[in-house]
């Protein structure tokens, strides 16, 4: 039971983070730079397929171990790590198959995916410590 609360309590947090960014940082910023391949609609089916797994990824390599060693520091690094390898996995994959992905993209991307593990990570960790779970 713990561990659908940990990932309920993570899935909220992700979601609370991402739209910061998604909905105000860099609300224009995705449309103006890959306008020019993005579908005209998401893909709601695959983004929260993407978030579904990559929430259970941030628990087992970095919240888990952070709240076993009963540390936030832990989990801002750990989580910081997760979100720049899982972002630099899908840029730099782009960046070197796709023709004509930004450079500028590709930075600004893995730079929000690293903030955004940390973030959610040590969010989540201070929730779940406080209420005790």
């Amino acid at each position: 039971m713990n561990y659908i609360k940990i990932y309920l309590i993570t899935l909220i947090v992700f979601f609370a983070v991402d739209i910061i960014w998604l909905g105000f940082i860099a609300k224009n910023l995705y449309k103006d730079q890959l306008g020019f391949i993005m579908a005209e609609k998401t893909n709601w089916t695959a983004a929260i397929m993407f978030y579904m797994v990559y929430i259970v990824g941030l628990i087992f390599f970095a919240l888990n171990p952070a709240l076993q060693k009963d540390s936030l520091i832990y989990a801002a690094l750990i989580g910081a790590f997760f979100g720049f390898i899982t972002y630099a996995t899908y840029d730099m994959t782009n960046l070197a198959t796709l023709k004509s992905w930004p450079i500028f993209v590709t930075v600004i991307d893995i730079i929000w995916g690293t903030a955004l593990g940390s973030a959610t990570t040590s969010i989540s960790f201070i929730i779940i410590k406080a209420l005790g779970i």
